[in-house]
């Protein structure tokens, strides 16, 4: 199985089911009234976090997802069938992005989040009947679900990661440790994919991650493990294994720094673009050159070996350096007390970014208006600019004699509203001009015969005012 840690999805949420035009007709009763019932709801698209799954290899082969759209309303105040739900499951530390901003983090097994909301179902006719409307003919049509385009990032949830140069017997180590049984063989980049193990050791467990080997450059783009350095993020500790043998002409001691500037180099990168960072991953990003680790020189079972760990212990007396063999299990159970004793001071690892029970995705940013448009908030003063976007709507000029009105509300009623109706027609139009649309277009230009689009809605405008005035 490939292992896939990124990936793109187009999420399409159902529409609303269509209401229903319908009026009662039964014998011996000529006036039974609007009976036409609401449409069922658009079926959602949710994630949840399971740990069964360790790839979003699937995605990667089908990344258009559309969720059942609601049926349509009946005579007989029938009301129409809700759309399934589709439910994907994603590996559990997968981080959801949205335009490249972080909007929810699915960092444990069982924790979901919505990501494209079902529309709502339109309206039936019975709905509009009123003491002065007793047989309304206008119904609505079905909300259209929501679209999204997002950003799928699996970031391996352990918490322990081995890191060091290829073939310093990381994988080795966990196939001795773990019941994990990673590809090993005596060449360098053995291991393509990073590698998850859950080691159980004096009654006690850890999930420990064997990570590709990293290089010099490695945060820059070159070999395998710059790839892979964000997963080691969600890290609580880090083991670096050492080769006593060195790694194509680097000795030991060279290596230990040349893999910690890496670390350091990765944490720069991140550091440049904090802000863009911030609002990506959250205030909660680990730094990888700040985690506790450990010093762990293998293969003991090798001539020269004895000798690289006393330079190595030499070269960094404050820090804890171990000698193993992970070939023949000497000096193993030391490392593995020493690391359960440094995540039990540690405590459990805190949440990161926002994961909920029940996350839902915001719908569309307006960007502020732009030179020569008026906006308008249905008619509130006072308001912040961000509720003022997201509660009222913008004009814009789209070209000569062309407006665009955006805004998810003003949207929403041009796309439920069946303007082959009259009623539903006059309906539009004076919801319109109630918020404030109408004097929003004069401000911005607008003149009888102009084109306006409303979402996917375009019409010539005329002068309501002025029609009636004449």
């Amino acid at each position: 199985m490939n292992f896939v840690d990124k990936v793109r999805v187009y999420a399409q949420a159902g529409k609303g089911g269509d209401g229903c035009l319908s009026f009662l007709r039964e014998k011996f009763r000529p006036f039974g009234g609007p009976d036409g019932g609401d449409g069922g709801k658009g079926g959602d698209i949710l994630l949840i976090a399971d740990a069964n799954y360790r790839t979003l290899l699937d995605f990667s082969l089908h990344p258009h997802v559309r969720a059942e759209e609601g049926g349509r309303g009946k005579g007989s105040l029938k009301a129409g069938a809700d759309g399934r739900d589709i439910v994907l499951r994603v590996p559990a530390g997968t981080m959801v992005l949205r335009g490249g901003k972080l909007v929810a983090d699915l960092a444990r097994s069982g924790e979901k989040a919505c990501v494209a909301r079902g529309g709502r179902g339109g309206r039936g006719n019975a709905a509009f009947k009123s003491h002065r409307n007793t047989a309304p003919r206008i119904y609505e049509k079905g909300e259209p679900g929501e679209e999204a385009e997002l950003e799928l990032e699996l970031r391996l949830i352990a918490d322990i990661g081995l890191v060091g140069f290829p073939n310093a017997g990381k994988s080795t180590l966990l196939s001795r440790v773990s019941n994990a049984r990673p590809k090993i063989a005596d060449y360098p980049f053995t291991t393509l994919a990073p590698n998850l193990g859950l080691v159980r050791h004096k009654d006690e467990s850890f999930v420990l991650a064997d990570l590709p080997g990293l290089i010099e450059g490695a945060h820059e783009g070159r070999g395998l493990g710059g790839d892979f350095l964000r997963h080691v993020e969600r890290t609580r500790l880090l083991i670096h294994l050492v080769d006593p043998s060195g790694f194509k002409g680097v000795e030991p001691l060279a290596g230990i720094r040349v893999i910690e500037e890496e670390l350091r180099s990765y944490d720069r990168a991140l550091s440049r673009g904090s802000a863009a960072s911030e609002s990506r991953w959250g205030a909660a990003s680990r730094r990888l050159a700040a985690k506790p680790r450990f010093l762990a020189v293998n293969k003991l079972d090798l001539p020269g070996a004895e000798e690289a760990l006393r330079r190595v212990r030499g070269r960094y007396p404050k820090r804890k350096v171990f000698a193993l063999s992970a070939v023949t299990g000497e000096g193993v159970s030391k490392l593995l007390d020493a690391a359960l004793r440094a995540l039990a001071r540690m405590g459990p690892p805190p949440p990161e970014g926002r994961g909920h029970e029940a996350a839902v995705l915001a719908g569309r940013c307006l960007s502020a208006p732009g030179e020569g448009a008026a906006s308008g908030n249905g008619g509130g003063t006072g308001r912040s600019s961000m509720l003022k976007l997201e509660r009222g709507f913008e004009v814009e000029r789209a070209g000569p004699g062309a407006f665009k009105v955006f805004g998810s509300q003003v949207e929403r009623l041009a796309a439920m509203s069946d303007f082959a109706l009259p009623e539903s027609l006059r309906r539009f139009q004076n919801i319109l001009r109630r918020v404030g649309v109408d004097r929003a277009l004069k401000r911005a230009g607008v003149r009888e015969g102009d084109t306006v689009r409303i979402g996917k809605i375009e019409f010539e405008w005329q002068d309501q005012e002025a029609a009636q005035g004449s």
